[in-house]
């Protein structure tokens, strides 16, 4: 992966917050919801998900910073000077006499009959290799990483905690949420992948996403909800419950509510950072009243108002 500031878009010194806006325009307009037959948005929504993943983590964003750790998270080799296994770059070719990593690695893997399985071509890092005991002992053959979606409710996001998720060898783990996990976003299990024969288990990558609710419409971090009352309680004024995502609270609706209008309740969206706009529906009894029938002709015919130009 490229350098996470790069992909996001930010520099080295951003915040948390302006990470994390940068995330979420990128993760709207890439998603694959939104582009089912792009395979390049596809692309870059994962790529802007790992960046993320690693610079909203602070340890890993002060570990990547420092260059223990590179872009995949993957620690780095600091290397054995300029005349032994540590002058050759990660990835380097072999020159003139030489050789690189990956080759040993390939003369490593033709003791156990050639390619691994599948015939996918291996991958190595230097901090994979330890040149003095002559085998791979931290690295190898990666098994092969698992992929799984994991339906998250805004409450459980909201709340944060662990879900279940059940991976594609029926496996059933426990995956914690990221604080203020956003929906698309991937978490990477370490080690929760396919096993390796002869090296390490591959990773298991969990996609979030966000279950569609009953009672809220998420619009960004903000909550969008509908709140019925009656034409009196519309015109005499009320007090009603509202539903939150920490529990409902009273709202205090004025004579002659403004049902044009949304009502805004501040911090009380996902997560303390959204707010929760409430839509004042009014509700007229079912079936017809001849009463209320015969009042409004005469609020017809004797008070006219106009709402329309």
């Amino acid at each position: 992966m490229r350098d996470p500031y790069s992909v996001l878009g930010v520099a080295r010194t951003a915040s948390e917050k302006e990470i994390k806006s940068a995330y979420r325009k990128l993760a709207k307009a890439y998603h694959p919801d939104q582009n089912p037959d792009d395979p390049g948005a596809h692309a870059k929504f994962a790529e802007a998900t790992a960046a993320y993943d690693l610079l909203s983590d602070a340890t890993k964003r002060a570990q990547f910073d420092r260059g223990e750790i590179d872009a995949e998270g993957n620690p780095r080799f600091a290397g054995f000077g300029n005349g032994g296994f540590g002058g050759a770059a990660r990835g380097a070719r072999p020159g003139a006499g030489g050789f690189s990593a990956e080759d040993i690695l390939k003369e490593f893997m033709s003791g156990f009959g050639g390619q691994p399985r599948g015939g996918a071509r291996t991958t190595f890092s230097e901090a994979q290799w330890d040149p003095f005991a002559g085998t791979a002992q931290r690295g190898g053959a990666k098994g092969e990483d698992f992929t799984a979606t994991a339906a998250v409710s805004l409450e459980d996001a909201h709340r944060g905690g662990s879900i279940d998720v059940r991976l594609p060898n029926g496996k059933m783990l426990a995956v914690k949420l990221p604080k203020n996990v956003e929906d698309g976003q991937q978490i990477r299990l370490k080690g929760q992948g396919q096993p390796s024969p002869i090296g390490q288990p591959g990773d298991a990558l969990i996609t979030v996403k966000f279950e569609k609710h009953k009672t809220f419409r998420l619009d960004g971090h903000d909550l969008r909800t509908d709140l019925p009352i009656t034409l009196y309680e519309a015109v005499l004024g009320t007090k009603a419950r509202v539903p939150t995502l920490d529990g409902s609270v009273e709202l205090n609706l004025p004579p002659g509510v403004d049902t044009s209008k949304s009502l805004r309740l501040k911090g009380k969206g996902l997560y303390g950072d959204g707010d929760l706009y409430v839509n004042v529906k009014i509700v007229l009894p079912p079936g017809g009243d001849p009463d209320l029938e015969s009042l409004m002709r005469f609020w017809r015919d004797q008070k006219p108002y106009k709402v329309r130009d």
